[in-house]
C-alpha cells in the first residue's frame, strides 16, 4: 500500500487549442476583397499583387479575382539566392 498519493499523472494532461492555420483558399479559386487566404506564423508565403498582409501575418485579398501561388528567386543580403512563394490575386 502506497503512503503518499500518486502525483503529475491527472495535472500533465493538458494539450494547447489548435490555431487553425494553413491555406485557407487554394490556386484557381475565387475570392472576395478582405477574404483569409493564408493563415502563418512568420513569413512563409509572401504577398504579391493584390494581396496585403496583416499585423499577425494573415495574408488577405483586397480585390475581389483568382488566388495564384508562384514561386520567386530572390537575394538575401549576403548576395545567395533562395525561393519563396508568393500569393497573388488576379482578377
Amino acid at each position: 500500500m502506497a503512503t503518499k498519493k500518486a502525483l503529475g499523472s491527472a495535472k500533465k494532461n493538458r494539450d494547447s487549442i489548435a490555431k487553425r492555420l494553413g491555406i485557407k483558399v487554394y490556386g484557381n479559386q475565387a475570392v472576395q476583397p478582405g477574404s483569409i487566404i493564408v493563415r502563418q506564423r512568420g513569413v512563409a508565403y509572401r504577398p504579391g499583387v493584390n494581396v496585403r498582409i496583416g499585423k499577425d501575418y494573415t495574408i488577405y485579398s483586397t480585390v475581389k479575382g483568382t488566388v495564384q501561388f508562384t514561386d520567386k528567386t530572390i537575394k538575401n543580403f549576403t548576395g545567395a539566392t533562395k525561393e519563396i512563394k508568393v500569393v497573388n490575386v488576379t482578377v
